[in-house]
């Protein structure tokens, strides 16, 4: 495994286990642009180029990965989501921070206080964090530091925020007419546009919906109407991508007579049954798909999670809090089905697949090659791991189970599934985290010591991929990106 360093933590070779996995990382992958191809970043705050007041406001709020372990480190809410102050909510992650040793979110914190905030090897908790918390404060108020100066410094080429197809868009079309050398992109994710068991939260979308397509909604034909006008308005913004957060997947049988009078009943305000609703997941879902394929597209799938099991805390706080968990649903026949309808009449768009639960790994890795047909390299992809599953562990389970199902010198890499500017740094834990993986078989004999072949692989994985699986624009290779942003001024990270 090559000889042992003893180095700082989160130092240079951090992750890196050898040799031959640091030139891995130092001279293919560490300096290569990033396609963020799916994210929850806040669109007014790339827009507006968002300056943060400390922190707790760039750091803190909306992360619910922290919210989780203070939480079972016994914060009172007050101190997590309640009225206590900035400083004080900081002192009390602060004060977390030394019992998530052996969680991600350790490594986490470290790298985004060293990337970009450069604290060196000081670690947080209550007695250094009044030090970090001004040393950072005042990083804050330099240029570089502002929503999009904390991008340029990840060198971010695209980043895609999640977007309901009632958003009107205008912070994309604002930073569009910007000039701004990095894309920001919607992406289509109707999963309300589904939910028709729940009448009065059906309705009020509907409404929505109509407003913004300006079109009524009476019936199922002015339906497709108003999402065909929307879907037609977020291409036109430069929406390539659908994603779609499901806890499992739809492919029941169903007739059109069945919908339009399963659809009629709820407008109506009135419940439809169990069996209706599930017909009609299943061919909305469709439909949508149809969609994406005549734009050229790409459709994701997020499956899995069961989200806000806390009542009471789903009362308090509202979704997307820290009350969602892993769930374990047997997907694997509808998903079969639903991808078959669409490949039936070669309607399939390029897929992403991603699973939140590991046990679904190979499920997912042997579906790829069921739809593969040769039209584009990986055209359906096994995605990264995701969520409770995007740390180390996890991204070696995902990309084990597609090295040995499919080709994982097709993957389309890593992305950040963020609220936080800060988590561009799941980039680079991706990126070490891989080059550690071949390092180590070319140290045991797995793979041959051809640094050039395997580093190739890495820049395909990491930029190249993307690059070109995605209607972006992107150049293949990426020093064609970093010269022109040098001229038009920006600088390298």
């Amino acid at each position: 495994m090559g000889k042992k360093r003893k180095d700082v933590f989160i130092g240079k070779n951090f992750l890196l286990q050898s040799e031959v996995a640091e030139e891995l990382y130092h001279e293919y992958a560490r300096d290569l642009p990033i396609v963020d191809y799916h994210c929850h970043l806040p669109p007014k705050d790339v827009a507006d180029d968002r300056k943060f007041r400390n922190m707790s406001e760039i750091w803190l709020a909306g992360d619910h990965y922290k919210w989780r372990a203070m939480r079972s480190n016994g914060v009172p809410e007050r101190f997590i989501t309640g009225d206590a102050g900035d400083w004080e909510k900081f002192l009390a992650w602060a004060g977390t921070v030394p019992k998530c040793l052996r969680n991600p979110l350790y490594h986490w914190t470290h790298i985004e206080l060293k990337r970009p905030f450069r604290i060196g090897d000081k670690l947080l908790d209550a007695n250094t964090a009044a030090s970090i918390w001004d040393e950072c404060n005042e990083r804050l108020d330099e240029p570089g530091y502002t929503a999009r100066g904390i991008m340029e410094q990840w060198q971010v080429a695209v980043v895609c925020t999640t977007d309901d197809p009632c958003d009107d868009l205008a912070h994309h079309r604002k930073l569009a007419k910007s000039g701004w050398h990095v894309q920001m992109r919607p992406t289509w994710r109707p999963d309300k546009g589904m939910v028709i068991e729940d009448p009065v939260a059906f309705n009020g979308w509907l409404d929505r919906l109509a407003a913004a397509a300006n079109t009524e909604i009476k019936d199922l034909d002015s339906y497709l109407l108003a999402l065909r006008r929307r879907h037609d308005a977020f291409h036109a913004a430069g929406c390539r991508l659908s994603d779609h957060g499901i806890e499992t997947a739809y492919a029941a049988d169903y007739t059109e007579a069945q919908i339009k009078a399963a659809f009629a009943k709820a407008r109506d305000g009135k419940q439809v049954t169990p069996e209706d609703a599930l017909a009609f997941k299943s061919w909305i879902m469709v439909e949508w798909g149809r969609m994406d394929h005549a734009r050229g597209w790409v459709q994701q799938f997020h499956i899995g999670p069961i989200r806000n099991n806390n009542t009471r805390m789903f009362k308090q706080l509202g979704p997307d809090t820290g009350f969602d968990s892993i769930g374990d649903a047997n997907f694997a026949k509808p998903l079969s089905r639903f991808l078959d309808r669409l490949d039936q009449t070669d309607q399939l768009a390029k897929t992403i697949l991603y699973t939140i639960n590991p046990k679904d790994n190979e499920v997912i890795g042997t579906m790829l090659g069921n739809f593969q047909d040769g039209s584009v390299p990986g055209k359906i992809q096994f995605g990264s791991a995701w969520w409770f599953l995007d740390q180390k562990d996890g991204m070696e389970k995902q990309m084990d189970a597609l090295s040995n199902l499919g080709l994982l010198s097709r993957f389309v890499g890593m992305l950040t599934d963020s609220r936080s500017f800060l988590s561009y740094s799941r980039h680079e834990y991706f990126r070490r985290t891989l080059c550690n993986m071949l390092g180590n078989d070319i140290e045991n004999g797995l793979l041959p010591r051809d640094l050039k072949l395997i580093g190739e692989m890495v820049r395909d994985i990491c930029y190249r991929n993307a690059a070109r699986y995605f209607d972006f624009g992107l150049p293949e290779e990426p020093g064609t990106w970093s010269e022109g942003r040098e001229k038009s001024g920006k600088k390298k990270r």
